[in-house]
């Protein structure tokens, strides 16, 4: 049994309802904009698309975790990844980035204890550190981004907090790209799907982090320009080659089929395309084998 894995079987995963994210009508008019969407969530759609997400995980035999709704937290909670990260002495809550989504970490904080999930510890100020940024390479390398959600002192708290279980963090400096208020995170370029495959972004990709995945023989999928903004780049691996991705990306899906992978699609219109959070942001994996 391993946490520290992308790409092992999934066993269980936290994710959260928009009923209990988004709440109410109210409550997506008074913050989707101003938390940068794209556009309103409609929430009856999100709830549907939501349903159709989880149950192919409980189809794959994921167990489910759902955290509850909360007064202090955004509609940015139904991405329960950014929020924390795991390792094999348990998880690392983040000290999130994004300024509105500071009360998230508490949250999950709570279900943790709550459910018997071991915490290994927090990012504090001045650190920042939210779990998009962060992906394993394999079971004792990690990845970190360096960008505007991630700087260098959460960077050094996480490496400290990894040192028993980690033989090496590699770090990586996100792009510019559309600046401090857009969500681009390691793994807005990034997904891995087994050992030896991935599906990437290249044009916005670290060049050092480029180079380091083809020196470890890893076979690179491509993501098309036309496929990047409806996250073609965002899939979660159920199992090694058996993937999840939004609907809408059919030359990405075409070229992991082609390497062989089995691909699971929803329509993720409401609940990823409007937040630009894909499945792997709508999931904070606990635990695989």
């Amino acid at each position: 049994m391993t946490w520290q894995s992308e790409i092992l079987p999934l066993k269980s995963v936290l994710i959260k309802n928009p009923l209990a994210a988004f709440q109410n009508e109210d409550k997506i008019d008074q913050e989707w904009d101003k938390l940068n969407y794209l556009d309103r969530p409609d929430l009856q759609k999100s709830i549907e698309e939501y349903d159709r997400f989880k149950s192919i995980l409980c189809e794959n035999g994921v167990l489910i975790h759902e955290l509850n709704g909360s007064n202090n937290t955004t509609l940015d909670s139904i991405y329960t990844r950014d929020v924390s990260i795991t390792t094999n002495e348990g998880m690392i809550l983040c000290n999130m980035g994004k300024s509105d989504r500071g009360s998230e970490p508490l949250d999950q904080k709570s279900y943790f204890e709550s459910s018997g999930i071991t915490i290994k510890g927090c990012i504090e100020a001045p650190g920042k550190l939210e779990g998009g940024d962060v992906a394993w390479i394999d079971e004792s390398t990690l990845a970190v981004a360096r960008g505007y959600r991630t700087n260098d002192e959460g960077i050094r708290q996480l490496k400290e907090l990894v040192k028993d279980t980690c033989e090496e963090v590699i770090v990586f400096h996100s792009p510019h790209y559309k600046g401090p208020s857009d969500v681009f995170h390691l793994m807005s370029v990034y997904s891995p799907v087994d050992h030896d495959l991935a599906v990437v972004y290249s044009p916005l990709m670290p060049v050092s982090f480029r180079e380091e995945l083809i020196k470890r023989g890893t076979q690179l999928v491509e993501v098309p320009t036309e496929e990047f903004d409806s996250l073609g780049c965002n899939v979660l691996t159920i199992a090694p080659r058996i993937c999840l991705m939004v609907k809408g990306n059919p030359v990405t899906k075409q070229l992991l089929e082609n390497a062989g992978a089995t691909v699971f699609e929803f329509d993720g219109n409401e609940i990823c395309l409007k937040g630009s959070g894909g499945p792997t942001c709508l999931t904070r994996p606990l635990e695989r084998s």
